[in-house]
């Protein structure tokens, strides 16, 4: 198998990079601005920005696409966070050896709480999800996507040391945590590679942030 994950340097990329390397059956390919720092020999790391066709490598034979790159607050959120998605998709998910598409999108795209552009951009990888499982079911391929509520990365960093901001975030978090990077990587792994039947579903990952509810009498 060989599996291409964009955003690959640190955070969730990273994870699922060092997750699908556990697997002896699969090389990795990752893309990312950023140099990689793992070292492996089914590793292979390329300098692009998924925001620019042109600047993708040209990688054959590829089975399963993990689309993760992604920016927050910023003037490229769409370009990035879905544009990024469409560019690697066109390019290495709709073909005949695909056998598996997984989009990290976020709970953000349901709730709409968060910054504007971050929001619309992961709501658009949602539909862009539905759409894409409908073009590679020919192939017998899946597609789905995956919605993380709070994750411990470094670009959450500015309210992960905010005590007051930190405190806040956990009032409205039915279980008070957020999932580390690994806990994400490991339902990427299942989505991707255990999972055969389930396709065209978001999948909330977000310790009930969305189900927090309180009655009032």
């Amino acid at each position: 198998m060989k599996v291409i994950i964009t955003g690959a340097s640190a955070g969730i990329g990273l994870a699922v990079c060092q997750r699908f390397l556990q697997d002896e059956r699969i090389t990795v390919v990752g893309i990312d601005v950023n140099p990689g720092e793992l070292v492996n020999d089914r590793y292979h790391h390329f300098l692009a920005n998924v925001a620019n066709p042109e600047s993708l490598p040209d990688i054959k034979g590829v089975t399963h696409l993990i689309n993760n790159a992604g920016v927050q607050n910023t003037t490229q959120d769409i370009a990035i966070n879905l544009g990024g998605v469409m560019n690697c998709t066109r390019l290495y998910g709709l073909q005949p050896a695909i056998q598996s598409i997984v989009n990290v999108a976020s709970a953000s795209a349901h709730s709409g709480a968060e910054f504007p552009e971050y929001v619309a951009s992961k709501g658009g990888v949602v539909a862009y999800t539905k759409w894409t499982a409908l073009q590679v079911a020919q192939y017998g391929a899946t597609c789905n996507s995956i919605s993380p509520g709070g994750v411990l990365t470094e670009l959450n960093r500015p309210v992960m040391d905010d005590p007051e901001k930190w405190q806040a975030i956990m009032n409205e978090t039915l279980l008070p945590k957020w999932a580390s990077s690994e806990e994400i990587a490991q339902w990427v792994y299942f989505m991707a590679i255990i999972n055969r039947s389930m396709t065209a579903q978001d999948i909330l990952v977000d310790n009930g942030e969305m189900a927090k509810a309180n009655f009032v009498w």
